[in-house]
């Protein structure tokens, strides 16, 4: 690379906004369900993947072993970034039935219709299985809490968010030709604008990797490490991006994230490593060219001294 790669560089706006616009959602499972009280489902932890709850009708709790239940109203979002295991039922204290237990009609490959209950009051939910392709998606995850709920004291949701949601409901009840398609389009989007309004207005989000993105100098050269991995970056030329000396720029890089910038750098590659490895059949030599090492010895070092494991033990 040469010297003047990062003057030429252009300027970020909005690094975190750029991510959370650029994260591509992997929806494993979407689930129309009409629920009649007394009922309850059992969803055991889901580890690296999401989950989401949308009321679209009635009421329901949803209920954890370690933290207060919520009760969940129409209109309602409950999004579990770290698929932690839970409970929703129609009652605090329904008992619930292990979730796989319950029959369901397949719609498609990735949508299924739940119809489950005692024949009393309704609630209708849409629910989500899904995760992040993307490392960025991954270090998200890993930074959010385990619940984001979506409500406000007036019982009106972000405006954005709840016209989404009432166009997602409307799909689910009518679920014409191509439905199911529309549910869970307007689901990944609901998702990710339920995790930027949590980014922008939670304390939690103003420490570690989420504050760097939203730094106005980190945030510029974390935007140029994730979109060309391949170069050889140093402290100097990432310290010229964000317009900074080098040593305030390793400074305040190693305050904020917790590392050091040639720490972060590799972990980053590794991360798309790790991705590109279990999702396509790439070779070594490839991915080693790909993310801007000499050799496949080198690369494959660095990989295990990061994940622990040699890069092939991934792939399975």
């Amino acid at each position: 690379m040469s010297k003047n790669v990062a003057r030429t560089t252009p300027p970020v706006s909005d690094v975190l906004g750029e991510i959370l616009y650029s994260l591509k959602i992997n929806g494993l499972l979407y689930a129309n369900s009409e629920l009649s009280a007394p009922w309850g489902v059992d969803m055991p932890p889901m580890d690296s993947k999401m989950m989401f709850h949308i009321v679209t009708k009635g009421v329901c709790w949803l209920r954890f072993r370690d933290q207060e239940s919520i009760y969940l109203r129409p209109g309602e979002l409950a999004l579990l970034p770290r698929g932690a295991g839970h409970c929703i039922s129609s009652s605090e204290h329904q008992p619930c039935t292990p979730f796989f237990d319950i029959p369901v009609s397949n719609v498609s490959e990735r949508f299924e219709f739940m119809k489950f209950g005692g024949g009393g009051d309704e609630t209708k939910l849409i629910c989500g299985v899904l995760n992040f392709d993307h490392a960025a998606g991954q270090k998200l995850v890993a930074q959010l809490p385990q619940l984001i709920h979506m409500k406000s004291d007036n019982g009106q949701l972000p405006s954005r968010l709840q016209a989404l949601i009432e166009m997602m409901a409307e799909e689910a009840q009518n679920l014409n030709a191509g439905g199911e398609t529309v549910v869970s389009s307007l689901a990944d989007v609901i998702v990710i604008q339920a995790i930027r309004s949590w980014v922008e207005h939670s304390p939690q989000a103003n420490q570690g990797w989420l504050a760097a993105l939203k730094d106005p100098k980190i945030g510029k050269a974390l935007s140029v490490i994730h979109a060309h991995p391949e170069f050889t970056w140093t402290v100097d030329r990432l310290a010229e991006c964000a317009g900074m000396s080098r040593s305030g720029f390793s400074a305040r890089f190693t305050e904020i994230i917790g590392t050091s910038v040639k720490q972060y750098v590799t972990e980053w590659r590794m991360s798309l490593a790790r991705i590109r490895i279990s999702q396509s059949p790439i070779t070594l030599s490839d991915l080693a060219e790909e993310l801007g090492y000499q050799s496949e010895a080198a690369f494959s070092r660095a990989y295990k001294r990061i994940m622990g494991v040699p890069p092939l033990r991934h792939k399975a």
